[in-house]
């Protein structure tokens, strides 16, 4: 004990409350309660309308039935009902499960039997996904439909349940607290792509959320005067934390139900957009839209996702946005490290500040910082050579996999988060991201990183994008292939495209092939799956290498 304060250091001080998202709303519509807080089209929210249909919505779902603890799923586009919900479903003291809005009707019944959600709100547009399984939802009490007036679709009678105007009907009540009892409770349930295997629903807390919202306002540079646009899917690792970061800071939110380039660059105009945020497929798409131009107002964009490659940053940088480049999982809250532009940086030549971004960089602000380990769990030389994976820690680590312990004790072996990751540490003490551990290929006993011949790839001028992945080879092993789009209207022949590689990188590090292809497969968060490529590559044939 301080015999001074009579203060015994062992917990928290007598005025210690615990940290919870929902207090940003309470406090902003509070002080901001006239301000849009919401836009989507013609429709707009201001902050006190807001917390109002929160409250109205958590208590609807109390009268569900759903009770502290509870899950209530949601399988919605980036509407303002999805961003309700965020404040809504913990004031009712239950826990968001938001829903991909790009799965098949079975696995949209697998996350809801597994999470055990009590309650499910669906967009009618997502009516065709919910209609084959919504008789055989285990666990689902009540499915509620919202309608869209700006997507003119109309609800399956099939699906049933009530609509979301008859939910709010039903919220009448007095004031819900704005706190919660445990900061580590539960608050959301996100669920990973499940590319290998059966998704697993990485378990947020009220803490965390708290903490990587502030997190985001910090790095992204939101003010109150931020009019951020969701162009980042709601349902991904909760948009990143970022509903929670711009209630708290008193930003305004536009909503945007599908991502399209165009109407993007109509609102940045109308709207006076100054952040958004998106994978770097999301950046290639606005650079290359029909009305791109050089921005009005300053823009910044926070992209993850994938590694951006330097082109895409530079492109970007070009039209006057302003680039952050973050790096995370969805086992962290979305984003957990930024690459910090150092005082020296703007004055480089555009190519090399560019390279010098595109790295993962630092632990954000709330974070224990990211460590790049060998299989002892020692740190690697900070050499920018040697490899090792990323792993991480902290109040921005998810609390653990639902209802999988056993899978939770692999992931924290040695009591840092095993990312999958690969990468370097620069002398500078930045990381780089060189590949997924399960991407790289050795090849006759070398490492070559599928994103260094990626981003060389991708600064040939016609060429769009780049994926490359491990082939077999009856004397390596394995070795690179490349899936190449080009760029509308643009030639290249292969000879000319493997001597770009060859100039720039070793000789064993340029692809045995090169396939032209129109698209290539991805997630909905814009992340390339390479497993489709590789799978057909390799033809059912065992990969003895790398996961």
């Amino acid at each position: 004990m301080d015999p001074s304060t009579g203060v015994t250091g062992t917990g928290p001080g007598p005025g210690h409350t615990p940290l919870t998202p929902l207090a940003f709303l309470k406090r902003s519509a509070e002080v901001f309660p006239g301000k849009t807080a919401i836009a989507y089209g013609a429709r707009r929210t201001t902050y006190e309308e807001f917390a109002a249909e929160a409250t109205r919505v958590a208590h609807a779902l109390r009268s569900l039935g759903v009770g502290p603890g509870d899950r209530v799923a949601y399988l919605a586009p980036n509407v303002p009902e999805a961003l309700v919900a965020q404040f809504a479903v913990p004031l009712a003291g239950a826990v968001l499960v938001a829903i991909n809005t790009r799965l098949a009707a079975e696995e949209v019944r697998y996350i809801c039997d597994h999470s055990g959600a009590k309650v499910l709100v669906v967009d009618a547009g997502l009516h065709p996904t919910v209609a084959p399984v919504a008789a055989d939802l285990a666990t689902v009490k009540e499915i509620v439909t919202i309608t869209d007036p700006a997507a003119g679709t109309a609800p399956d009678p099939a699906v049933g349940g009530i609509a979301y105007e008859e939910l709010l009907e039903r919220g009448a009540g007095d004031p819900l607290p704005w706190e919660v009892a445990d900061e580590n409770a539960p608050i959301s349930l996100n669920y990973t792509s499940g590319t290998t295997g059966r998704p697993k629903g990485v378990v947020y807390t009220h803490r965390g959320a708290y903490l990587n919202a502030l997190g985001e306002i910090t790095h992204s540079r939101h003010t109150p005067e931020s009019v951020y646009l969701w162009t980042l899917p709601m349902f991904h690792c909760n948009g990143w934390c970022t509903g929670w970061a711009l209630a708290a800071i008193g930003g305004t939110q536009v909503c945007l139900r599908a991502v399209d380039a165009g109407r993007v660059w109509e609102l940045i105009d109308a709207e006076g957009v100054t952040h958004l945020n998106g994978a770097p497929a999301v950046l290639r798409m606005i650079a290359d839209a029909e009305g791109a131009h050089p921005l009005a107002r300053p823009l910044v964009v926070t992209t993850a996702a994938a590694p951006p490659s330097p082109t895409i940053i530079g492109r970007m940088e070009d039209l006057g946005a302003r680039i952050v480049h973050v790096y995370g999982l969805t086992e962290t809250y979305g984003p957990y490290s930024v690459c910090e532009e150092q005082p020296g940086w703007p004055d480089l030549a555009a190519g090399d500040r560019a390279r010098l971004l595109a790295r993962q960089g630092v632990g954000m602000l709330q974070t224990d910082g990211l460590r790049v380990v060998g299989e002892d769990m020692a740190d690697v030389p900070a050499d920018g050579e040697t490899l090792g994976e990323i792993v991480m820690r902290g109040n921005n680590v998810m609390a653990g996999y639902h209802a999988d312990p056993g899978v939770t004790a692999h992931a924290f072996r040695g009591g840092w988060f095993h990312s999958g990751d690969l990468g370097v540490r620069h002398p500078d003490g930045y990381v780089e991201l060189r590949d997924r551990a399960k991407d790289i290929i050795i090849s006759g006993g070398e490492n070559i990183s599928t994103v260094e011949v990626e981003r060389v790839l991708d600064a040939h001028p016609a060429v769009l994008e780049a994926a490359v992945v491990a082939v077999p080879n009856e004397r390596w092993g394995e070795r690179p292939k490349a899936f190449v789009v080009l760029r509308e209207g643009a030639a290249v022949g292969l000879e000319e495209l493997a001597g770009h590689v060859r100039e720039r990188l070793a000789g064993f590090k340029v692809p045995d092939e090169i396939e032209f292809v129109a698209e290539l497969p991805r997630t909905s968060t814009g992340k390339i799956q390479k497993f489709q490529l590789r799978e057909r590559e390799w033809g059912g044939r065992e990969r003895r290498v790398q996961g």
